[in-house]
């Protein structure tokens, strides 16, 4: 029989253990708690991620950069190309201005030697107005009693048409300008007096596009047989529904498709015949390394914004020690003569030893997010660095982010798509204007060169 000391003993005992563990379930929930307040506090935003501006909550003013500040001052830097106006050699109209009378004695001047003293040239353009062009067929009966008749031009097909000039306007207006249909209606209205529905619009544009088919193919397989070529993606709505816009892009061209899904099914239509050779530069996007090529380049841009985030929520030193890593990197970059990429680089070597380190190192084990990344980085470890390796590699993805930025800037103003037709119209036509800029083209001439293709 247990006694009355023995009894208040083993009661006492129940009550620590019950505390215990009831302390125990404190910790882990003040832990988790804590976890999501620094979520909340340090949450990921366009400055820290690759998350763009319009998914920042209430938009908050940028406070930090990873750029470095620059020497160079404000505005045009020397050697830039002014705008300031200029005369031209050769103007479309002289006016000359004589005196006939001289206004002190009212001689006639007519007959005296003038000398040029000065010139001064406005720029205008001509009164804006549509000009109408008629068609007419005739026929005739030969002596032969053969009715003969003549034919109507290619591309002269109805009763009525809107010319290539206009088919040129629309494409440049709305895929280089971004003008909406209700707008552009309004501007056609009101400078030239045409009346045009928004089914016209879009039929325009279809047609303008069509046109453009082979050159777009050619955009395509100039992109797939080079060495060097960047891919991102970005999400649009196409009536109400989730569809993706992808890029491919080089120095010299860019192929912009719209697609249904973002998986490696899109990569297997529009990619087949890449250079197994090329270096693919990207976001480290999963799908990108189902592409059939063997080498990588991660974002650096990417990886360096994760980091500060990692920073922001952690306050540790790991993710700092990774983006000095890669800033160094690029500075090295900066500095390489072409035979430091297929030598021996005692710098570069250090960069990769660095890597190893960070890599090897053992986190926190609360820290999930900064293992998760490190995780990512072990099993893509070999194109960290590509670009320290080829002269033509960028560390960045900084160009095709510009190229399918377009589709954002469409979306911010004209807002989504209603069919999946004009999605594609604008990818093909887009294409076409982004190659046309890449290769100092004039953009509106570009377009007419495809309205002509018959």
């Amino acid at each position: 029989m247990r006694t009355p000391e023995q009894i208040i003993i083993e009661e006492l005992k129940r009550i620590i253990l019950m505390q215990a563990q009831e302390i125990k379930l404190l910790k882990a929930r003040i832990t988790d708690l804590e976890q999501k307040l620094e979520w909340y506090i340090n949450r990921k935003d366009s400055n820290n991620s690759s998350l763009p501006p319009s998914k920042d909550e209430n938009r908050p003013p940028r406070t930090s950069s990873l750029r470095e500040k620059s020497d160079r001052k404000v505005g045009g830097q020397p050697g830039h190309e002014g705008k300031t106006l200029k005369m031209t050699e050769y103007p479309d109209e002289v006016i000359e201005y004589r005196a006939c009378f001289c206004p002190k004695c009212g001689k006639d001047l007519s007959n005296r030697p003038f000398e040029l003293f000065g010139k001064r040239q406005v720029i205008d353009i001509p009164a804006i107005k549509q000009i109408v062009t008629e068609h007419r067929v005739y026929r005739c009966m030969c002596a032969c009693g053969k009715v003969v008749e003549s034919e109507f031009p290619d591309g002269v097909d109805c009763p009525v048409r809107y010319g290539k000039n206009i088919e040129t306007l629309i494409g440049y207006l709305n895929v280089r300008q971004y003008l909406p249909f209700k707008r552009l209606q309004e501007m056609l209205h009101d400078l030239f007096a045409i009346p045009i529905s928004e089914g016209g619009l879009h039929c325009l544009l279809n047609r303008l596009a069509s046109k453009g088919a082979d050159a777009y193919e050619l955009i395509r397989q100039r992109v797939l047989n080079s060495r060097v070529i960047g891919t991102d993606e970005t999400g649009m709505k196409v009536n109400g529904k989730k569809h993706w816009f992808w890029t491919w892009q080089n120095k010299h061209a860019t192929f912009i498709i719209a697609s249904t899904n973002r998986g490696t099914s899109t990569i297997d239509e529009h990619m087949n015949g890449i250079d197994q050779d090329a270096v693919l530069v990207h976001d480290c996007w999963k799908a990108h390394f189902q592409t059939p090529v063997n080498k990588h380049q991660l974002c650096t841009a990417h990886l360096e914004r994760e980091t500060k985030y990692l920073e922001e929520r952690y306050k540790v030193a790991w993710p700092v020690r990774f983006r000095v890593m890669l800033m160094e990197a690029e500075k090295l970059k900066k500095q390489f003569i072409p035979a430091d990429y297929y030598y021996p680089n005692h710098a570069r070597s250090h960069l990769e030893r660095e890597l190893d380190n960070l890599l090897s190192e053992t986190l926190e084990p609360n820290h999930k997010e900064m293992i998760t990344f490190q995780k990512r980085i072990i099993k893509y470890r070999n194109h960290v660095f590509t670009f320290l390796y080829h002269p033509d590699v960028p560390p960045d993805n900084n160009g095709s982010e510009r190229a399918i930025r377009n589709v954002k800037v469409k979306q911010k103003i004209s807002g989504q798509f209603k069919i999946f037709t004009a999605a594609e119209n604008f990818a093909i036509l887009r294409s076409i204007i982004d190659t046309a800029i890449k290769n100092g083209q004039n953009v509106l001439q570009a377009l007419n060169v495809i309205a002509d293709h018959k």
